[in-house]
């Protein structure tokens, strides 16, 4: 049986040495109810667990963390993911701002729209790429300054109909991985140097697996999200601000 606990009453802190404390004991499985704005949740936990979180989490959810599987039935608050190294992070919801942020590996699904700077700072390393899908839109300053891993981004389960998919500046800087797009962008809103480019050959078969999990942690039809077609974002130099100072 799983450890379930209503949290409501404690402190942040509290919670987090709860679950600390029966980790050590073997815990594998927790249930948080009540949650609302507790901080730092599971953050730089390094254990193969899961949870089940129903609430609004505060910030830094899953921050540095090497292992927990967390599911959050509702939205997250700024800096899902941060500095993350293996794990995932399912959201039955929308989330904040600088989702991922520094994330070095394990993946974060989002059902809905998400804020500005999401994966800002990614990175990949030798067999681990880090991975954020986002069935909604997203603000300003997507994937900006990347140096790896992936971003999907879907435009489908979105609060702002009114709304380009995603704001201004993508990928500003970014110096590696690649962002996935469904649908289009307007050049105007990428980063300097940047432009759209059509899938390649090994595209379709990545976007399949990554989206097939994706549509199996929100029971979603994967035909229904492959009908439109993606353009891809990477690139075009390992130095995109080479040439900006005077040396």
């Amino acid at each position: 049986m799983p450890l379930d606990l209503e949290v409501s009453p404690f402190h942040y802190s509290q919670v987090n040495r709860i679950i600390r404390e029966h980790i050590l004991k073997g815990e594998k499985e927790f249930i948080l109810r009540g949650v609302n704005g507790h901080r730092y949740l599971f953050g730089g936990i390094s254990a193969k667990i899961s949870a089940q979180i129903y609430g609004t989490p505060g910030l830094d959810l899953g921050s540095f963390m090497r292992g927990p599987e967390i599911r959050v039935f509702g939205n997250v608050q700024d800096g899902a993911g941060n500095t993350m190294d293996e794990g995932k992070i399912i959201v039955h919801g929308m989330a904040g701002d600088v989702v991922g942020y520094a994330m070095r590996g394990g993946k974060i699904h989002i059902y809905g729209d998400v804020g500005y700077r999401v994966g800002i700072h990614m990175k990949a390393y030798m067999e681990k790429v880090p991975v954020i899908v986002i069935g909604g839109k997203a603000g300003d300053f997507l994937g900006e300054y990347m140096a790896g891993g992936i971003i999907i981004l879907l435009g489908m389960h979105t609060i702002y109909p009114e709304r380009p998919i995603a704001g201004l500046f993508l990928g500003t800087g970014m110096h590696g991985g690649a962002i996935y797009v469904r649908g289009k962008v307007k050049e105007s809103q990428l980063g300097l140097g940047l432009k759209p480019y059509a899938l390649e050959g090994d595209d379709e078969k990545l976007l399949e697996n990554y989206l097939k999990e994706y549509c199996e942690d929100f029971g979603l039809q994967l035909s229904e999200v492959l009908k439109e077609d993606f353009i891809k974002i990477t690139p075009y130099t390992h130095r995109p601000y080479g040439k900006l100072y005077a040396y």
